[in-house]
């Protein structure tokens, strides 16, 4: 369902009118809330494209709204709150009167500000009406420490006191904040704990009993707002909390979290990657490359050099996935193809996906966050390594049972292994092809596979093997990865060498 309006609106234009058509008010909680059982009735999905939140947060929010709670979802970043908050407005009945001209979406039948109260006793049913569409029945506002009383409830204005010639003691020279003009809407603070502790104060009153309190104005204003916060835990410590009696009028605290399997991680990076016309149609790739980026993901986040604390976005898998098909495509113009594959080194285009989204602990700052990355990249290999290929630990013992025994048995030759970023296709192909031993091996455990997909896996197989120390693998100044025997350049590793160790 869309935001945008998809039917004119409503032709009742007064309040006489919206009387006779048997239209009844009822408060937004209630509103979401019949809507909500409406849909679960009817079997619909509640929030189209939330993935892996089936059996968690999506019962604990549909819960809260039946039970009429304003809600805080606590998690990690890039865990999908605020898209969450946003999806409830599809719950909101598609139109709502308001009394023409009022600031605070006044209910013609139960006026809330002064202007509308007024405008209805001097026009009574001839009071003009007009209508919102639930897409503008949402607000939004991210909490920061500049956030003031007067942003989100209101000040006196002066200058509508000058105006209309009234004296400050009059409520119609207040200027409303935020919060008062979401009345009868969706009002959402993203990282509730970086507001100011006497801001999130002015909140109390609120929330509980429905007054307002403004330049010495005590006003009985009973909004109506669905409050959605959002917060990350490590807020709570690092940067700010929220205060007790904050927390404790929020009634219903929802956990988010990362997604649980590959799978699930996969399907959200597809729905969520922006790829170019052009590369969806010229750049093919493996599925494995699609299962590496989310494995990179799940490495970082049980990465020692990584803050689990700070979490690790779904949108380093995003960026990644955009950036690696960009280098093939990049590639591929290089070399004047019209259509190319993703390589194992097109994941070189991934670096700077991980090395702006990760927070490093004191460990990884010693590595450096260039290093770090080609780490993850390499456990990610590793890790998936053993779904395609052997276990080459359970040849330790065997060595002369080994698959890998006739490459390695090449390069202990003094035989290496360059594979430039920018080779063409032809070029890269007759690199893999002259390896003894290699094709071999790929066709062996992948019989049925694409000749296309025969030479990435056997690109693959290098890379997993240099991940089991089977070969030593070093980056080229040139751009590019060299494989060689592992013992042969530990022996012969000089000190001061231009080759870094990938």
């Amino acid at each position: 369902m869309s935001n945008t309006p998809s039917t004119t609106a409503p032709t009742i234009r007064t309040l006489g009118e919206l009387k006779r058509s048997g239209y009844i008010s009822r408060s937004i909680k209630e509103e979401l809330r019949q809507n909500l059982i409406q849909r679960l009735k009817k079997g619909e999905p509640v929030f189209s494209g939330i993935l892996g939140y089936d059996d968690t947060v999506i019962p604990d929010v549909e819960r809260a709204i039946l039970s009429k709670h304003n809600m805080i979802l606590l998690g990690l970043r890039g865990q999908a709150k605020t898209r969450m908050a946003r999806l409830m407005v599809e719950l909101l009945d598609e139109w709502m009167p308001v009394v023409e001209g009022s600031e605070l979406n006044d209910d013609p039948l139960q006026p809330l500000s002064r202007f509308a109260r007024d405008i209805v006793q001097e026009h009574g049913d001839q009071t003009p009406v007009a209508w919102v569409h639930r897409s503008e029945r949402y607000a939004e506002k991210l909490a920061t420490p500049d956030v003031s009383v007067a942003d989100l409830i209101g000040d006196v204005d002066p200058i509508k006191a000058a105006t209309l010639k009234l004296p400050y003691s009059d409520e119609r020279v207040i200027h409303y904040g935020i919060i008062p003009r979401s009345h009868r809407s969706i009002f959402v603070i993203n990282e509730l704990p970086d507001l100011q502790a006497r801001i999130q104060v002015s909140l109390f009153n609120i929330l509980q009993e429905g007054d307002i309190q403004i330049r010495g104005f005590k006003l009985r204003l009973p909004l109506d707002i669905q409050f959605v916060f959002t917060a990350n835990p490590e807020d709570y410590t690092n940067r700010g909390s929220i205060v007790t009696p904050l927390k404790d009028r929020i009634d219903s605290q929802i956990l988010t979290h990362y997604p649980k399997t590959i799978a699930t991680a996969q399907a959200i990076t597809a729905q969520e990657a922006e790829l170019p016309a052009e590369q969806k149609t010229s750049i093919q790739a493996h599925p494995l490359t699609h299962t590496m980026i989310e494995q990179i993901a799940f490495e970082a986040r049980g990465s020692e050099y990584i803050d689990a604390k700070s979490g690790v976005s779904a949108r380093l898998t995003i960026s990644a996935f955009e950036n690696l098909h960009s280098a093939a495509e990049r590639r591929a113009l290089k070399t004047g193809e019209k259509s190319t594959r993703v390589r194992i080194s097109d994941f070189w285009g991934v670096i700077p996906s991980i090395t702006g989204k990760v927070e490093l602990v004191y460990e990884g700052e010693q590595e450096g966050p260039f290093k770090v990355a080609q780490i993850l990249v390499g456990k990610a290999i590793r890790t998936q390594f053993v779904q395609f290929f052997p276990d080459p630990e359970t040849f330790k013992r065997t060595a002369n049972d080994s698959p890998y025994l006739k490459i390695t048995e090449w390069v202990r030759k003094g035989n290496t292994i360059d594979i430039l970023n920018d080779l063409n296709n032809s070029a890269y192909e007759q690199v893999l092809k002259g390896i003894p031993g290699l094709s071999e091996l790929v066709k062996k455990h992948h019989p049925n596979a694409s000749a296309e997909d025969q030479l990435f896996l056997m690109e693959f197989a290098l890379h997993g093997m240099a991940e089991y120390s089977l070969l030593s693998k070093y980056s080229l100044e040139r751009g590019g990865t060299q494989f060689k025997d592992l013992f042969t350049s530990m022996f012969s590793m000089k000190p001061g060498r231009d080759e870094e160790e990938f």
